[in-house]
């Protein structure tokens, strides 16, 4: 039996995302961090990433989320499908992105990193955008407690 819980309990967190996507040689999966905006996940990526040609060959995808905290009992699951485009880069919306894991002060945020690694106005930056076609979530977190005591609560 899947529970059930609001997507947006996970969306909005910090949380690392899996990106599966389709080869010839067999599936694929790429950590990622991602945004929800605007209905999509979008998460970063370039020109010359193994994701962007994969999804440029067979946009077919999945992105899962889990939100899991061992201590709290706590045990989300996100699953999202569909077909994802590539788009090029946004610089506001990399910056929310990025504000999303390393905080809203910018000042505080790893020059060496944003320099060399997110390069944010790069021109060969994309993100990969999926408006998921299908979402599935499932309320694990009763694995301590059981369901009457699941976080957020479940209906038994």
């Amino acid at each position: 039996m899947a529970y059930t819980f609001d997507p947006e309990d996970v969306l909005y967190l910090p949380l690392m995302a899996n990106l599966a996507t389709a080869s010839p040689d067999g599936p694929r999966n790429s950590p990622v961090w991602f945004i929800w905006e605007d209905g999509a996940v979008w998460m970063l990526a370039d020109a010359d990433s193994s994701s962007v040609r994969r999804l440029a060959a067979d946009p077919r995808c999945a992105v899962e989320i889990v939100h899991f905290l061992n201590e709290e009992g706590i045990l989300l699951h996100l699953g999202l499908r569909g077909k994802a485009s590539v788009e090029p880069s946004s610089a506001e919306r990399f910056k929310r992105l990025l504000a999303k894991y390393l905080g809203h002060d910018e000042t505080y945020w790893n020059t060496w990193f944003i320099d060399t690694i997110a390069r944010i106005d790069d021109p060969t930056g994309r993100m990969i955008r999926l408006a998921p076609d299908s979402m599935f979530a499932n309320n694990g977190s009763y694995f301590r407690t059981g369901p009457a005591l699941a976080w957020p609560a479940v209906n038994v």
